[in-house]
């Protein structure tokens, strides 16, 4: 397959159909997680009241939920939320931030897997990995070391749905296909919130295309490139943060010639 042509199209078809995206998110990368959408051409809204979650799922083009700063009432959000986006068949994407580091993470997003039709399940390799009984992770981070790709595809065995392990290369495991993706850069591990904007990514493009698989490694890679792009020149933490939504920002007069995806079938 044309990768880059294919994720210029989903970044096209974005563009032109202004997707409403939902996101039930946390509050370290709200402020960022929007203007990441807007970035893209989509349109944020951040609507955490279990009074309107419903309401707003429901006329959104996508679900994204993220559990980084969670509490009870945000769960019970979600889970309205989510079952008012499973009705309409809108797309819902899962991020377990901090999965593994305490059972009340763990189980709250066990808890929205068996609950909820997810559509993508993303993580890093420790937070993915403790929700099928492995991994390692302390506060958010991931530790140990587990293989990220035999970590997708045991997720994605035990819950039937896309998984994605994002690390030094994305591994997304789809039911037929696992994708390799290998655009990114090491200064996204030097910012907090680049594996959230990376969900709130795979939510703008799971809108752009009916293959959830396909289009979670689109949306990686075309993420992972902007960031490439903003790393030039080695800027330091803060400038590097204002240039990745600068570049994604640009990606629509820039293109995607660059946007490196590896297909295997032997998944």
């Amino acid at each position: 397959m044309e990768y880059p042509a294919l994720a210029r199209e989903s970044l096209d078809r974005v563009a032109a159909s202004k997707p409403l995206i939902h996101q039930i998110t946390n509050v370290v990368v709200t402020n960022d997680s929007a203007n990441l959408t807007l970035a893209f051409g989509a349109l944020p809204v951040m609507a955490y009241a279990p009074q309107e979650a419903a309401e707003m799922a429901a006329i959104s083009q996508a679900l994204v939920l993220n559990i980084g700063t969670l509490s009870e009432e945000e769960i019970a959000a979600m889970l309205l939320a989510g079952k008012a986006a499973g009705d309409k068949g809108i797309p819902i994407i899962l991020d377990p931030v901090g999965a593994g580091a305490t059972a009340f993470r763990t189980e709250s997003a066990l808890r929205l897997l068996r609950e909820l039709p997810i559509t993508v399940l993303r993580g890093n390799r420790g937070e993915i990995g403790a929700l099928v009984g492995s991994g390692e992770v302390r506060g958010v981070e991931a530790t140990g070391s587990e293989d990220p790709r035999e970590v997708a595809t045991a997720a994605r065995d035990a819950f039937g749905i896309t998984v994605a392990v994002t690390g030094a290369t994305d591994v997304v495991a789809g039911q037929e296909t696992t994708y390799l993706v290998n655009n990114g850069s090491p200064l996204l591990a030097g910012i907090t919130g680049s594996g959230c904007m990376a969900t709130a990514t795979i939510g703008i493009f799971a809108t752009a295309g009916s293959d959830p698989a396909l289009q979670t490694a689109l949306g990686l890679a075309t993420y992972g490139l902007a960031a490439e792009r903003a790393a030039q020149g080695d800027p330091g933490p803060g400038t590097f943060r204002a240039r990745l939504l600068d570049e994604v920002a640009a990606l629509h007069s820039e293109g995607t010639s660059g946007v490196n995806i590896v297909e295997s079938r032997e998944s």
